[in-house]
């Protein structure tokens, strides 16, 4: 099986785990939130959590994405402290593209998500 083959992209009835993406456009750059749990809050403790998020951008007419943002969540439930998986990039593109988002859950695996921008 190939590790592309593990990731998913539809959530389950309970849980959500895509990452949801939000792009706005201002002053010729593209303001880039990813963020799991839009729906329904995930979980942050130390025995279920997010582990990292990464967003990828892929202009028009390129062959590869470019990772332009890779963010790690260190406490997990940790006292009173849990971290929310979002995760903002601002990458400046002189064209269109597609952006991928892909996070990482513990205990379900790898998740992705693309918006066309």
């Amino acid at each position: 099986m190939k590790l592309t083959e593990t990731i998913q992209t539809a959530d389950w009835k309970s849980e959500k785990h895509v990452p949801a993406i939000t792009i706005d456009k201002e002053d010729g750059a593209l303001k880039i939130k990813a963020f799991v749990g839009e729906e329904i809050e995930h979980p942050n403790t130390l025995e279920h959590h997010i582990a990292w998020i990464k967003v990828f951008f892929k202009p028009e007419g390129a062959k590869f994405p470019i990772e332009v943002g890779s963010y790690e969540f260190a406490a997990h439930g940790e006292e009173d402290l849990l971290t929310v998986p979002c995760a903002e990039a601002t990458v400046k593109a002189d064209k269109g593209g597609e952006v991928y988002v892909l996070s990482y859950c513990n205990i379900h695996g790898l998740w992705e998500n693309s918006a066309e921008v």
